[in-house]
């Protein structure tokens, strides 16, 4: 009988099984394809999924006109763009560290601080975007605690070429080609992205831009051979690189001292890929995974030409893994992996080469025990060759309520593994007035500095400290979708994310000068909850509405309880008056906007070939950092006032939908803020064409 319900698999190098459920509760068995991520091929199919998902269409990207991932990104219910060491994501209250980033199922590597820049990602050849929220270490292993974003790729389907450009606000130029080929069994295809930009300028009184000019490159490959029904071989490649000006001031007001220098970017990765299907209910494939990643940049002082500051980081990862899928009656399914991670890391802040590697294996079950019921249970064991093993289960479930009511829960464990900063960091900044060791270091070298004499006091014993654990979640997600008619849909999901082990950074001792030494331990416990409600109405065949909103609460366990027992004081700088702080005077964790919400409007007119959209975001405040000096958020000083970007474009197709005209503007209501936002520029516009021969 004809299927009535998707069901996914979502797996480690990210292989999905799609599938379905008859009436009279059989499954189905299809081919497995390495870039369905999370089983979700069109956005209908999520509403089934028993897990929040979010699928972002190449038809939604093109109407947008974006051309970066964090442009996409920015303009969806739950997630926020957040400025810190570059341009992450932010998913249910988690930073960007907790996200893990993957293009066609694998992992993006080069974070700074662990933010992942997402404007290194080109979307012109993205045939969709899937977003998993919550934590998905069941099946990702580390980095996954917070949720996966997968972007996926355009298969070759048929002989064709795109071309496009674009044009806009300080001399931003975007060219791009899409080269595709396909005859009987064997496919390739062929994407070229050059970007580039003047930057922009909120202090022309000082020396060197707000955001430097800069330009990159990126190259992405893919080929596949059918040698039969049974076997199937991939090849896919990317390589990006960017250079940057760099122009900044050392000096002071009074004594300037400018430097000048180049910086690049290197990122290239190769994935082959061997498919089989032995049956109707047996298939599988292997893979290996080789991912580079490297930085190099230099200055020097105009003045004299001397060298200020030169640095460079090498990051190398390796990953062979196999999959097989089982799918043995009617109502059960199974997929089992295994595979090895091989990670190393050379640089300048780093004593020597480090490297570290990672064996695991996960399991993930799938059982329609009724009509109406769907489950999905799964775990991963993973074990690390520093920070020892972790177990990471995760349940999901859907309960098809009525027709037009389903109900849908899941609960999971997730972790991150301290990272090679967090390890292995040798970093001295004699200018600031501290140093940052890594845990793996940080005893070592404070020995070696008592015995230099250069050690004052030590605030923390090292040894006490111990080895670094992996930070842990448990997370709840409960929510349901409602479909009252064929033209609206709404969702709502409520989650709660309790972290244990929490990395922070701490004084480990002051050197005789009075410059502080940090390094790492595991500390706090914090947590974030909230809802996410969205909305999309088809208000015509022409016409369509979406808006969504979240709610975000969050805090850290250990400062709740300090300020209940009153051990939290704040003093007013005008009267110098000391009080203690009282819960409702506690604003959470820094960084986190309480309320988000977005509406959008989008126009098609198919027969004509127009389209037009208008989307506003709304932001609410959040905190900067400490000013007062007690280490919470609790002031209206500490926080960055709540704003909207209101975004709009329009394009117009001719000569059978082979060209097309789009002109738009981003941030039209020309919102800035250089202080706490300084990535956001003001008011852009922009105008592209696209041309595409079949």
């Amino acid at each position: 009988m004809k299927s009535t319900l998707t069901v996914c698999l979502i797996k480690l190098l990210i292989i999905s099984q799609m599938q379905a459920f008859s009436q009279n509760d059989s499954l189905k068995m299809r081919e497995l394809d390495e870039l369905v991520i999370t089983a979700t091929r069109t956005e209908k199919m999520v509403s089934v999924l028993p897990m929040p998902v979010t699928v972002i269409s190449q038809k939604q990207m093109q109407q947008m006109g974006s051309l970066r991932l964090n442009e996409v990104l920015q303009e969806q219910t739950g997630l926020a763009i957040v400025t810190n060491h570059g341009q992450g994501l932010q998913v249910q209250g988690f930073n960007p560290e907790y996200t893990l980033i993957l293009i066609d199922g694998e992992p993006l590597i080069g974070r700074t601080a662990g933010t992942l820049e997402l404007s290194r990602i080109a979307v012109g050849n993205i045939k969709q975007i899937e977003i998993v929220k919550g934590p998905s270490s069941s099946l990702y292993g580390s980095e996954a605690l917070a949720g996966v974003v997968n972007i996926i790729t355009e298969n070759p389907t048929a002989n064709r070429a795109a071309f496009s450009a674009r044009y806009g606000s300080n001399r931003t130029l975007d060219l791009t080609s899409n080269l595709q080929w396909k005859k009987e069994r064997t496919s390739a295809s062929l994407f070229l992205n050059r970007y580039s930009t003047a930057g922009y300028d909120f202090s022309p009184e000082t020396f060197g831009q707000t955001i430097e000019p800069f330009h990159n490159y990126t190259l992405q490959g893919k080929a596949e051979h059918r040698f039969s029904d049974v076997w199937r071989l991939s090849l896919s490649a990317r390589y990006f690189t960017e250079n940057q000006d760099r122009n900044f001031e050392t000096g002071t007001a009074q004594l300037s001292n400018p430097a000048s220098g180049k910086g690049r970017i290197q990122d290239m990765n190769v994935n082959p890929v061997l498919n089989f299907k032995a049956s109707g209910k047996f298939c599988g494939r292997v893979s290996l995974y080789h991912s580079k990643y490297r930085t190099d940049a230099s200055s020097r002082y105009l003045s004299n030409g001397s060298l200020f500051d030169e640095s460079f980081f090498n990051q190398t990862f390796l990953r062979p893994e196999t999959q097989l899928i089982w799918l043995f009656s009617p109502k059960h399914n199974t997929t089992f992996g295994s595979g090895m991670v091989q990670e190393s890391v050379e640089a300048t802040r780093y004593t020597q080469r480090q490297q570290s590697h990672t064996v695991y294996a996960f399991a993930q079950h799938e059982w329609l025990p009724a009509e109406k019921w769907h489950i999905i249970t799964g775990g991963r064991f993973d074990s690390h060759s520093v920070y020892g093993s972790q177990f990471s289960p995760k349940i999901s479930a859907q309960y098809q309520l009525t027709p037009k009511i389903a109900l849908r829960a899941s609960g999971g464990v997730g972790f991150k593994a301290p990272d090679f900063r967090q390890l292995y960091l040798n970093f001295i900044n004699n200018a600031a007035g501290y140093s940052v060791f890594g845990t793996e270091e940080v005893v070592r070298l404070i020995q070696e500095l008592q015995v230099q004499g250069q050690i004052g006091e030590v605030l923390f014993n090292p040894d006490a400290a111990g080895s670094l654990r992996a930070e842990r979640s448990l997370s709840w997600n409960f929510g349901g979708k409602w479909k009252p008619t064929e033209r609206t849909l709404f969702n709502v999901n409520f989650f709660r994310n309790d972290i244990q082990d929490l990395i922070e950074s701490q004084v480990f001792a002051r050197r005789t000068n009075g410059q502080n030494i940090f390094s790492y331990r595991n500390l706090s416990r914090v947590f974030t909850q909230g809802v996410e409600i969205d909305g999309t109405h088809q208000l015509s065949d022409k016409i369509s509405l979406s808006a969504g909103y979240q709610l975000l609460l969050t805090g850290d366990k250990s400062a709740i309880e300090r300020i209940n027992n009153g051990e939290i004081f704040r003093r007013d700088p005008v009267t110098l008056i000391t009080t203690r702080l009282s819960r409702s005077d506690y604003g959470g964790l820094f960084g986190r906007s309480r309320h988000m919400a977005n509406a959008k409007i989008f126009y098609e007119n198919k027969a004509k070939g127009w389209t037009a959209n208008l989307r506003a975001i709304y932001r609410g405040s959040y905190g900067l950092g400490d000013r007062n000096g007690n280490l919470v958020l609790d002031d209206p000083s500490e926080y960055v006032n709540g704003f909207v970007t209101l975004n709009a474009a329009a394009s117009k197709t001719f000569f059978g939908g082979k060209l097309r005209l789009q002109v738009g503007a981003d941030n039209l209501l020309n919102f800035t803020d250089p202080t706490a936002i300084p990535n956001m520029p003001g008011c852009l516009l922009w105008t592209s064409l696209h041309f595409q021969i079949r």
